[in-house]
């Protein structure tokens, strides 16, 4: 017997987004994964089930070559909003970093990763809708896994990032954060 996926109905889409975000709270990223793809195959371009399921994906990462990061990627990419595709592709990078740590890769072989999601997490802080400072805090969190961790390499130290590469609020108040 051959099985073949059923489609949701439109209408449901609200509730079965709710069901999609429980599952990412309750720890089970491949049930909120299905559930957004259900949702895309009615509605493609569907802002919330493509983040949905994007960070469903991340949730997923485990340190391995396995991890479809690519995916990941290519989902925030494809968001409309400027602020979230950044905001969101900065997730991305720091996701991979903190998984690649557990497992135990070398700190100072991941430092382009953390960069990377900073950079991401810098753009995003410049056009942040009002009252948004989650790129601020993903930002925040990042230099203090830096700080934090004694195997992190640093050639110049936290300032070899650009000027530009910091925070917004760091350069104004004159530091790199």
């Amino acid at each position: 017997m051959e099985y073949q996926l059923k489609s949701i109905s439109k209408a449901s889409i609200p509730e079965a987004l709710d069901k999609a975000e429980l599952y990412r709270y309750i720890n089970e990223p491949e049930e909120a994964e299905s559930i957004c793809r259900d949702i895309l195959a009615l509605d493609p371009e569907h802002q919330l089930a493509l983040r949905l399921l994007g960070l469903a994906i991340t949730d997923q990462f485990i340190g391995a070559s396995s991890d479809r990061y690519p995916e990941a990627l290519a989902i925030f990419q494809s968001l409309h909003d400027p602020y979230e595709q950044s905001y969101y592709t900065g997730l991305v990078f720091e996701r991979r970093a903190k998984t690649q740590l557990l497992v135990g890769y070398d700190a100072r072989a991941l430092l382009p990763l953390i960069e990377e999601a900073m950079r991401c997490f810098a753009a995003a802080e410049k056009i942040r809708p009002p009252r948004n400072d989650d790129s601020i805090l993903r930002w925040n969190r990042c230099v203090r896994l830096l700080q934090s961790r004694p195997d992190f390499h640093f050639e110049n130290g936290p300032e070899a990032l650009d000027a530009e590469d910091s925070s917004p609020s760091a350069r104004r108040a004159g530091g790199t954060n």
